[in-house]
């Protein structure tokens, strides 16, 4: 195709150089003024030609290229014989070329429209704005829960949703926030920062989590009603049956001699043994109301800057002198003397105490037995891990062990570990176990 436009071009520019060249010699001939005018015409026309020639296939090249940068595929070139079969190759090229675009374009549509569809479909509520605000992504949830049919730019929330506004805009990449609307709606916020084309864009998620959050606390209320009717139950029972059978001695065994009554050696022995068994039942229940009173009036943590080392190092020599006297191999480990967390000391302190207590009464009976706690920073996250061989715990025990007063134990309250997750919460932390029995037991604190 190019060779035989350059023979077309070269053909052309050879004739008007025959023709330039004859004209001038004609000028030089006083008597061929005529024909010299005529040959002046017969260039003229042939620039004339020589300028369509190349016009034409600029204008086809400019069409296509400006098809291309306004995305217009709807024209197509025709396939015309003016400048020969090379052209009209080029023509059936152009035309290919553009029937790929097209059908690009067509399927960057439709999988636009599928994602779109998806976006809109999808229960979470998707929002995405650029730095100035400006939305360009919104899905119909995200819609309902900002409590807006149409919005153009995140800042319009500042007069209409300030609370919220400020949600969305403290958001972190990679974290979340939670926002409480009412109470059937209360919304986490998750952000993902990404650049598009050059531009900074940020991406959340709003999932309204009340109803998980609804069926879990009836889950917590519903084991906390059972472990506080199991343990009332324990002391109240036997207390009710004892307070029968003390009565039924009293109403057989006491005789009225004159003005009093009196009872045999016997009797006063069961009634002083049964008046016991109540005095102790009833502390058994009042301590436990006591540990009840203290799990739900936990207060507030105090935060401030915690070297790591120094709080494992603290921790370790109060529970050095204690495991001296067992035969338990005890191990403390710190990565970094550097790492710090925001924490309130005493809290986590008491966490730690009350995990390497349990873990030393569980490694009673143990050979060789191992205790070890260490410290370290894994995927951006502060944790301390207290290990221990011991017996373990069962799966069904490490569903519950948890829960507000579920013991395994044959004494104790059964609130430590319960206490040790909500001061976890109440640092925006989290307590974890994984248990091997018989191998090893692990126990996690993720800052």
């Amino acid at each position: 195709m190019l060779k035989d436009f350059r023979s077309r071009a070269l053909l052309r520019t050879l004739l008007l150089g025959t023709s330039m060249a004859l004209l001038m010699y004609m000028v030089s001939k006083p008597n061929m003024l005529f024909a010299s005018v005529l040959v002046g015409f017969v260039i003229i026309a042939q620039l004339a030609e020589i300028f369509r020639f190349v016009s034409q296939t600029n204008r086809k090249l400019t069409r296509f290229l400006e098809s291309i940068k306004y995305s217009d595929f709807i024209s197509g070139f025709a396939a015309d014989h003016k400048l020969g079969n090379s052209f009209k190759d080029l023509n059936i090229a152009f035309n290919e070329v553009m029937e790929a675009f097209r059908k690009a374009r067509s399927e960057k549509e439709e999988s636009w429209q599928y994602l779109n569809t998806v976006v809109q479909q999808v229960r979470t509520g998707i929002i995405s704005f650029d730095s100035e605000g400006n939305i360009q992504l919104i899905n119909n949830n995200a819609k309902r829960y900002i409590g807006t049919n149409t919005i153009k730019n995140i800042r319009e929330l500042i007069d209409s949703n300030p609370k919220l506004y400020h949600n969305i805009n403290s958001v972190e990449a990679g974290k979340s926030e939670l926002y409480k609307a009412s109470n059937d709606l209360q919304l986490t916020i998750q952000c993902t920062e990404l650049r598009i084309r050059g531009v900074d864009v940020k991406l959340l998620t709003l999932q309204n989590i009340q109803g998980e959050l609804q069926k879990q606390e009836a889950e917590a209320w519903q084991n906390l009603t059972r472990v506080l009717r199991h343990e009332i139950m324990n002391s109240i029972t036997p207390i009710s049956s004892l307070t029968s059978t003390l009565r039924e001695i009293l109403e057989h065994d006491i005789k009225k001699v004159d003005d009093h009554f009196e009872i045999n050696d016997e009797t006063a022995t069961d009634l002083k043994d049964g008046l016991s068994t109540i005095e102790n039942r009833s502390k058994g229940l009042i301590k436990f109301i006591d540990a009840y009173r203290e799990y739900t009036s936990l207060p507030k943590p105090v935060f401030k800057s915690v070297r790591l080392k120094d709080l494992v190092d603290k921790v370790s020599t109060l529970m050095k002198e204690e495991l001296k006297r067992t035969n338990i191999k005890f191990e403390v480990s710190c990565a970094s003397e550097y790492i710090t967390i925001q924490a309130d000391e005493e809290m986590i302190e008491q966490v730690l105490i009350n995990l390497l207590k349990n873990a030393k009464e569980a490694l009673a009976e143990t050979k060789d037995a191992s205790l070890i706690l260490k410290a370290y920073l894994q995927d951006n996250a502060v944790k301390i891990d207290i290990t221990d061989n011991g017996p373990g715990i069962i799966r069904e025990a490490i569903e519950n062990i948890f829960v507000p007063f579920y013991t395994t134990k044959r004494s104790g309250s059964g609130i430590g570990l319960s206490l040790s997750r909500q001061i976890m919460q109440l640092h925006n932390g989290s307590i974890t176990v994984v248990s091997e029995p018989d191998v090893k037991t692990v126990f996690t604190l993720k800052f």
